[in-house]
């Protein structure tokens, strides 16, 4: 994989230009898309800067965020050809850093269920999950050291895992969604993929402009809760494999673990995404439905007709259990005396099949709560597949997520 930092600090070295940079990323493109099928399109000659903190650096942006010099296209024929006539925030922050938007990566329509044609890099009959596949394999195949994705269910988590990449779910809001097409205004987030934490955490702090979220490097004496999430079906053998893994790598660093049993509220925290994601799917997409249903992919064409039937009470009840459960996690850092939690990012490996993404049962709750959440590559099984655990800290602990993934990332490798 392409490493941001090592990008970074041969840039500055003088080592290699930003157009020598930009130009490995063409190669790398050229030697992996075919059989990976990651990118929309790429810009056939953009603008590259030559100063700046991430000059030279090539980015991939998950097709629902806007980008004035190419097409936004939903994963969706509706809006094939679509150009915006501005940038999103986040890929106007990223020029100004001197990055270069290159390419467009694939994503289900409208960031949903419906698969798209991406394959995994480690195994081509294998899903790379969604909905940011195309970001997360664009990276696992050394084609680009940073990708932005979006979360609204699991879909930078999860995918992230598959692919055996770096995945960040920032805390709710730390980036901006303008420019993003929207499926449910109270949970979607954006967030990124890199090759490792080091990468992601530097990446991060420059969006956000947050420095303290890069220096936070030194984790301390952590304590780490084990968490099963018990309200959710059992996962694959290789995933309790890795996340036992995991805590072992972390005891070995110095972080005090122990299991953890979440209060019931959690599980009924748990059971209220959906509601609130699909009550407000149906507005965000409103107009598509009503004038464009018959283009809709199958999963989501269902989805948002039985969503037709939510009601608002339903909707208000919801958002009252995510509330309280929000306010109870607070408790669970605090009096419960935990600094972070570890759990599986996905029930497993990746699927065989490219006619599905994967199951997110283990990401909800936690984009529901809005807190900070990092992918972490583990482990491999006997066919190569990647498996991954997730690290969750409180809201707006960014930095000690980033540095306890990181802690356990160094554990491993040592």
């Amino acid at each position: 994989m392409l490493s941001l930092l090592d990008l970074c600090a041969r840039i500055d070295s003088g080592r290699l230009t930003p157009e020598g940079a930009v130009g490995l990323v063409r190669e790398a493109i050229a030697a992996r898309e075919p059989e990976i099928g990651a990118l929309v399109c790429v810009d056939p000659a953009p603008a590259i800067p030559t100063t700046g903190p991430l000059a030279g650096i090539a980015v991939g942006i998950k097709d629902i965020i806007d980008t004035a010099d190419l097409p936004t296209a939903m994963g969706s024929p509706i809006y094939a050809g679509w150009r915006p006539r501005a940038d999103a925030p986040v890929v106007a922050r990223l020029k100004s850093l001197g990055a270069v938007p290159l390419a467009k990566t694939t994503t289900t329509p409208f960031a949903f269920l419906d698969p798209t044609a991406t394959r995994n890099p480690h195994h081509p009959g294998h899903t790379p999950g969604g909905s940011s596949a195309g970001s997360a394999a664009a990276v696992a195949a050394g084609m680009l050291p940073l990708a932005l994705g979006t979360q609204t269910g699991g879909s930078i988590i999860r995918p992230a895992a598959f692919c055996g990449v770096v995945g960040v779910k920032p805390s709710f809001r730390l980036l901006p969604t303008v420019g993003v097409k929207c499926y449910s205004w109270a949970l979607d987030t954006l967030g990124l993929f890199a090759a490792s934490v080091p990468d992601a955490a530097h990446a991060l702090a420059l969006l956000a402009d947050r420095p303290a979220i890069a220096a936070h490097a030194d984790a301390g004496a952590l304590r780490i809760g084990i968490v099963r999430q018990d309200f959710c079906a059992a996962p694959d053998p290789e995933a309790e494999a890795a996340l036992a893994r995991a805590a072992r790598a972390a005891e070995r660093a110095g972080a005090r673990v122990r299991d953890y049993a979440l209060p019931a509220r959690f599980g009924e925290a748990f059971a209220a995404h959906a509601a609130i994601q699909d009550y407000e799917v149906r507005q965000s997409l409103a107009w598509e439905y009503a004038t464009h249903r018959d283009a809709l992919p199958p999963r989501l064409r269902a989805a948002l007709d039985a969503a037709q039937g939510i009601e608002t009470a339903a909707y208000d009840a919801a958002r009252r259990t995510a509330h309280h459960a929000r306010r109870g996690l607070k408790e669970v850092f605090s009096e419960d005396g935990l600094d972070a939690i570890l759990t599986y990012a996905a029930p497993g490996a990746a699927p065989a099949g490219l006619d599905q993404t994967g199951d997110s049962r283990f990401n909800r709750l936690w984009t529901l709560m809005g807190v900070p959440c990092v992918t972490l590559p583990v482990d491999r099984t006997s066919a190569g597949l990647p498996v991954g655990v997730q690290v969750i800290t409180r809201f707006g602990d960014d930095g000690r997520a980033l540095a306890a993934a990181g802690l356990i990332e160094r554990a491993l490798r040592d």
